[in-house]
């Protein structure tokens, strides 16, 4: 059973750093930044590809450090990603964000997370991330792949449409959840009818 609960990180309002700069790094920063593009990220790396260097040329928000990993590198970070294969260094930083009340990804390896980077899907303004609690991220892909074929691109129209009436609609909370939730349906419906 999958017990992780989702959440939506404004990553603008929070440092971010990313250990590690090869191929995983680059993964793992290009994830980031195609979904928060203003997301601020120190790297740290003893190795930086060029293909990691020409990701964030010219990207002002990221800053690269070419060294050595140290403890000093936590402070003012809320969250942090690890892609490294460096199993001793791994588990250093796991006890230094557990310490520092810091959340931690490390790629590849679940049992040092404390969070997962899943799968995304995005049309405009709807995002939906996918997990499978670690265990497959082929079967995320496959997901996502699946649900890009069935959402349609017009849904940001949609979604504007559903925030012009969730304004306009008068009353409390419950009679506004009772109104949108009869929109929601009828267009589910009318979706699935043709």
């Amino acid at each position: 059973m999958n017990t992780l609960f989702p959440i939506y990180v404004k990553m603008d309002q929070i440092q971010t750093l990313l250990v590690g700069a090869g191929p995983i790094g680059l993964e793992k920063i290009q994830a980031i930044l195609n979904n928060s593009p203003e997301a601020k990220v120190k790297v740290v790396a003893e190795v930086i590809s060029e293909e990691f260097l020409a990701f964030v040329a010219a990207l002002p928000l990221v800053t690269v450090h070419q060294k050595s990993f140290e403890p000093s590198d936590l402070e003012k970070v809320d969250l942090v990603v690890v892609a490294s294969n460096n199993a001793t260094l791994n588990e250093w930083i796991r006890e230094l964000a557990s310490a520092n009340h810091i959340l931690l990804n490390v790629a590849d390896k679940p049992s040092l997370c404390d969070f997962y980077l899943g799968s995304v899907v995005q049309k405009g303004d709807l995002k939906i991330g996918i997990s499978t609690n670690g265990k497959s991220p082929t079967i995320a892909k496959r997901v996502k792949e699946l649900l890009n074929d069935l959402i349609p691109e017009e849904i940001d129209e949609t979604l504007a449409l559903m925030q012009q009436l969730r304004n306009n609609l008068k009353g409390d909370f419950q009679e506004k959840i009772k109104v949108l939730n009869a929109h929601t349906k009828e267009l589910v419906t009318n979706d699935s009818g043709n």
